[in-house]
């Protein structure tokens, strides 16, 4: 829907705008960015290809001008995401939230898609065709997720601008310099105008009913407290996470006393000042609204709850399943993957039924370490070295190895009680920082030793750190194209990658096979239970019993992970669908090129442009079969 004549045209001059000196600020990461809606930008805006006869050279160099000057508003106006990406041009300043900043937004994307069709398609290289389709595929994703912009929370337990402060400025924002010390002072004194504007949004949605569950608001306000205690907050004695980090990072600059010292109390009254003052405010929002919502779980209670579940299956599978047929799939899966557990328990002589032999698993403490500090070191240690093993191997079944390090690190405190099992944070395209695999350490008996090859291998090698690391490696592509969000594509590889190391002789422990398979099962299972929250109205005791009752997953684990699930509709849904079609694809290529079928071949073509949809990814494996099976 169009958002009137003033806006497009504001998004068009922003848009199409003249960028070169934004982009070439851009890439220093350094100098200050120019202002993206200047009448001299406006002035200077190119106007895309419209002559009737271009070279394809020609041809490819606009259209790729196009890109990656559109990439360059983005990065102004992201600032945060930017950083995330090596790009510190704005490295003071967090991604807006207002309301006014996403009605910009929603304009711009429409301008582009109208911008891309001016391109002739067919006049530009294979490669750049490919690049064509994601582009417009991606806009057309933005915009019909933009219609229910209201029904997707701001905030939830699991993630949100409350949690976001202190693991991005911990684990993203480096401090190599004065000026990176000065830019994170700065994102501390600029998260109150952060978090008024998420209280903006939290307002949007409680004047439409938008609400969380009832449950969830607790958790957000004790992880915002959690960020806002410790010196210099109150006199505990013990150091806030971000006093920790800050006084660690300066620690390390080669500079004068007297500096580190103007630093240092620059950033404690920023802290106390600014950081708690809006935390507090923020906390009183969750609280008043934890107090008006309803126990109800799923996205159904909302107006327009099933269109708006729809929308996120398609963002997050990338298809056109339906949520029954979603649903389907999960109940066939989850009997596929039974019948080889039940093979595994009867192998290792186990005398009793499948649901008894879950109870073994998940209470039996030998599949466990201990529940302390030392057991949580062991558990670190060993997954080092799964992924170092397994890092020798790779060269036997891929071409393109990444060239960042990965590193694995337990959750910080202040968000393990709150955070998933695990999850991957990739590094930038200029290797300032390495991979990292997070291990959520919280309860150890969430975290059992017969699931850790299969874990390791999925946020590590070769799973997420084997895609993401080489996507934003990649040279000659756009580097939208690189950061391009496909869930069931990232996530149906990691799952994917769960599967392979059995084939490349890996899980020779049956209970660590029976782990991998566990694995395999949680995410079948996720289709069953994500469906049945938001389209079917189960509750979250009914799904949390659905997983105690087909899976060997702990009661805290499985509660986490039903939580999870009702704060992200449709998110969980991605792996296994993805992984179902990457595994179908392979095996199409595999039957077609028979003795010329190349394990390393099909890996390199899945991985060689980036993140891609199903259906385009199903595209380039035709393709890889139609030559031969050359990559």
């Amino acid at each position: 829907m169009k958002r009137g004549s003033v806006l497009k045209k504001l998004a068009q001059a922003v848009a199409l705008a003249g960028m070169g000196a934004l982009l070439l600020n851009a890439c220093s990461k350094e100098e200050e960015a120019p202002s993206t809606s200047t009448p001299e930008a406006a002035q200077a805006a190119p106007v895309a290809d419209t002559a009737p006869a271009r070279s394809e050279a020609e041809a490819s160099a606009a259209f790729r001008a196009f890109l990656d000057e559109n990439y360059a508003v983005d990065m102004a106006r992201h600032p945060y995401t930017a950083s995330y990406r090596g790009i510190k041009t704005n490295n003071d300043k967090w991604n807006p939230a207002s309301e006014a900043y996403y009605e910009e937004d929603r304009g711009i994307l429409e301008a582009r898609l109208e911008q891309i069709a001016q391109f002739d398609r067919a006049a530009l290289p294979p490669s750049e065709q490919l690049s064509y389709d994601l582009y417009k595929l991606d806009l057309q994703r933005q915009i019909a997720s933009d219609d229910f912009r209201h029904h997707k929370f701001i905030i939830h337990q699991f993630r949100g601008p409350h949690t976001q402060v202190a693991s991005n400025l911990i684990n993203i924002h480096t401090v190599k310099n004065v000026k990176e010390a000065k830019d994170y002072i700065g994102r501390l004194n600029n998260v109150a105008g952060w978090f008024d504007e998420v209280i903006e949004q939290m307002a949007i949605r409680e004047a439409a009913n938008l609400l969380l569950a009832d449950w969830q608001y607790p958790q957000m306000a004790q992880a915002s407290r959690n960020i806002i205690s410790g010196v210099p907050f109150d006199e505990s004695g013990v150091d806030s996470t971000l006093w920790a980090d800050f006084q660690a990072k300066v620690a390390a600059l080669e500079i004068d006393e007297s500096e580190r010292e103007r630093l240092l109390a620059q950033a404690r009254e920023a802290l106390v000042d600014v950081v708690k003052p809006a935390y507090e405010k923020l906390i009183a929002e969750i609280e008043q609204q934890g107090a008006k919502a309803s126990g109800d779980d799923g996205v159904w209670k909302f107006e327009n709850g099933d269109a708006f579940y729809a929308e996120r299956l398609r963002w997050f599978t990338t298809t056109d399943l339906s949520a029954d047929e979603v649903h389907n799939i999960g109940l066939r899966e989850v009997a596929r993957i039974h019948k080889e557990m039940n093979a595994i328990k009867d192998a290792v002589g186990y005398e009793g039924s499948l649901a008894e032999f879950f109870e073994y698993m998940r209470t039996d403490e030998q599949f466990y370490y201990p529940n302390t500090d030392a057991g949580r070191a062991e558990y670190l240690a060993e997954a080092t070295r799964l992924i170092d093993v397994m890092r020798e191997h790779i060269p036997e079944y891929f071409g393109l190895i990444p060239k960042a390090d990965l590193v694995v690190k337990r959750v910080e405190a202040f968000r393990e009680k709150s955070a998933g099992k695990a999850f991957y944070n990739g590094p930038p395209s200029d290797g300032s920082r390495p991979g990292i695999y997070y291990a959520n350490l919280y309860n150890m008996m969430d975290m059992p030793k017969y699931q850790m090859e299969a874990l390791a291998y999925h946020e590590g090698i070769p799973g997420h750190h084997m895609q993401r690391a080489i996507s934003v490696e990649l040279d000659g592509i756009p580097e939208f194209q690189k950061y391009a969000s496909f869930t069931a594509y990232t996530e149906g590889w990691g799952l994917y990658n769960e599967q392979l190391p059995k084939e490349m002789g890996f899980y020779q422990d049956p209970y660590s096979d029976f782990g991998r398979l566990a694995m395999e099962l949680w995410r079948a299972c996720r289709l069953v239970v994500d469906t049945g929250i938001h389209s079917k109205r189960w509750t979250r005791e009914q799904a949390i019993a659905y997983l105690l009752e087909n899976t060997p997953n702990s009661e805290g684990d499985s509660t986490k992970a039903i939580e999870r699930y009702i704060a992200m509709p449709g998110q969980a849904t991605a792996y296994m669908i993805g992984k179902l079609k990457i595994v179908e694809l392979r095996e199409k290529a595999r039957e077609a090129l028979g003795e010329n079928f190349d394990i390393r071949a099909f890996h390199d073509e899945v991985l060689k442009d980036g993140p891609v949809p199903m259906s385009l990814l199903e595209r380039k494996v035709d393709a890889l079969i139609a030559r031969g099976g050359k990559a």
